[in-house]
């Protein structure tokens, strides 16, 4: 019975001294000293005239900056590399049957590096010729687009099959083009994609075909034995890790993808 009391005192004293805490903040807040107004810093818009051309030039570039930041992850992604290798590297995780290993944060930064590195040639010429003449104001914006473009679409030709680039030629509905400058970018760019596509399906394929043997004779193997209830994918696994480490298949999955740009 002590006992009991003595919790609910020990209990009660804690509710007051609570209390007195909870009022001295309140009070605290309601002083004078918290009662003045929280004072936000004034931003202001102002659209108007300029007399000197080189500003309005900046602002016109820092415009054109913003776009571009805006629009790099699809020009990375759909006007580079990206594509193929990123889809080559989920057949392998798929064909290696290991979930989610490596995971997908790994095999992107993996695809942007290859990017780089497979792009690094072309980036550099867009930077020599189109970048650093626009930013010491020796070229136009618009010389500067066309010359940026010049080693992209030249990228993009060497990588796009005449069928695929035939058949958005005849859906667009445009003459028959005479050389490659006459072929649009609306036209080059879903070409340039749906071959990266096939090429990356015809890796992904090829990849698959040593892990689908594999999985082939585990579960022959079972089947001999009786062991049908026994998932072979849990008896491949170890064997499918085992042969990619033997054979060193990061170095050559990773060779073939850079080879495959020519």
């Amino acid at each position: 019975m002590f006992i009991k009391n003595r919790k609910y005192k020990l209990r009660l004293l804690g509710l007051i001294l609570t209390g007195l805490v909870l009022t001295g903040v309140v009070a605290g807040l309601a002083s004078p000293a918290f009662a003045q107004p929280l004072e936000l810093p004034s931003i202001s818009l102002q659209v108007g005239g300029e007399d000197n051309p080189g500003s309005l030039s900046t602002t016109l570039q820092l415009i054109l900056l913003l776009t571009i930041l805006s629009l790099a992850p699809a020009i990375v992604i759909l006007l580079t590399s990206f594509t193929r290798i990123i889809v080559v590297l989920a057949f392998l995780r798929s064909s290696l049957a290991t979930n989610q290993m490596p995971p997908n944060q790994v095999l992107i930064g993996l695809a942007l590096f290859l990017t780089f590195f497979v792009m690094a040639p072309t980036f550099q010429e867009i930077n020599r010729e189109a970048i650093q003449p626009l930013l010491q104001g020796e070229i136009t914006q618009d010389t500067a687009y066309t010359r940026g473009m010049a080693p992209l679409r030249a990228f993009m030709f060497e990588q796009t099959r005449e069928k695929d680039l035939a058949l958005f030629v005849k859906m667009a509905k445009i003459e028959r083009p005479r050389n490659m400058d006459d072929i649009p970018n609306y036209v080059l760019i879903p070409s340039f994609i749906i071959s990266e596509l096939k090429t990356a399906f015809q890796i992904g394929f090829i990849i698959f075909v040593p892990f689908l043997i594999i999985d082939m004779v585990v579960a022959s193997a079972l089947m001999s034995m009786g062991m049908m209830m026994l998932p072979p994918m849990m008896i491949s696994l170890p064997f499918k890790i085992l042969l990619f480490v033997l054979v060193d298949g990061w170095n050559l999955v990773i060779q073939s993808l850079i080879q495959s740009f020519g």
